[in-house]
């Protein structure tokens, strides 16, 4: 059976409707390259369209009976499909509010992954890093890294030229680099999240 016209899809909604695993199977390879790559479009990431699409195949699934009063499927499952990826996108825009908000911190603490335990892990690394560095770049660090104060403000609190803040935050991050490099196999990984 192919969809070539609306009764197609009625019939292939009734199929579905009483679990018909054949028609949802064609009803699945019809559609998942639409959905793909509405929620592609959307969210753009691979793996978070995937993610959508299989939801809105399985609550396709799911309605059962009750599919049978959906008026047009496609639209149904696009419409369904997009204010899944919507929560999503607003989900991911909390979560990188919260991080910016607190740190990061608040993630970390209640992920137990692999991703969660490797972030923990590095950012106890450079934290001893921080520790490690003289006590003027370690201070101007702090400020401007961590409290994200400019050099112009950093300067003005530490009482010294923005193009000295401007040199001892350039040998700080020259000395975190070597000193991650040199006692972690993590630092690719630091990079990517971004940790400093």
């Amino acid at each position: 059976m192919t969809i070539n016209s609306p009764e197609d899809q009625k019939q292939l909604q009734a199929r579905i409707a009483i679990g018909d695993q054949q028609a949802f199977t064609l009803f699945y390879n019809a559609y998942y390259p639409v959905i793909y790559g509405f929620a592609r479009h959307l969210l753009r990431s691979d793996e978070l369209a995937v993610d959508i699409v299989q939801e809105s195949m399985l609550h396709v699934w799911r309605l059962g009976t009750k599919l049978e009063t959906v008026n047009h499927l496609e639209s149904y499952i696009k419409t369904f499909a997009k204010r899944r990826a919507i929560d999503m996108l607003r989900r991911r825009a909390v979560e990188q509010k919260a991080e910016k908000t607190l740190g990061g911190n608040w993630k970390e603490e209640h992920n137990d992954t692999e991703e969660g335990i490797l972030l923990r892990e590095g950012r106890k690394i450079l934290q001893d890093g921080i520790c490690s560095l003289p006590p003027q770049q370690r201070l101007v660090y702090e400020l401007c890294q961590q409290e994200g104060l400019k050099y112009e403000e950093a300067a003005q609190r530490l009482g010294i030229s923005a193009g000295t803040v401007k040199t001892h935050l350039k040998l700080a991050m020259r000395f975190l680099r070597e000193y991650i490099k040199n006692h972690s196999d993590l630092a690719p990984l630091l990079i990517i999240f971004k940790l400093f």
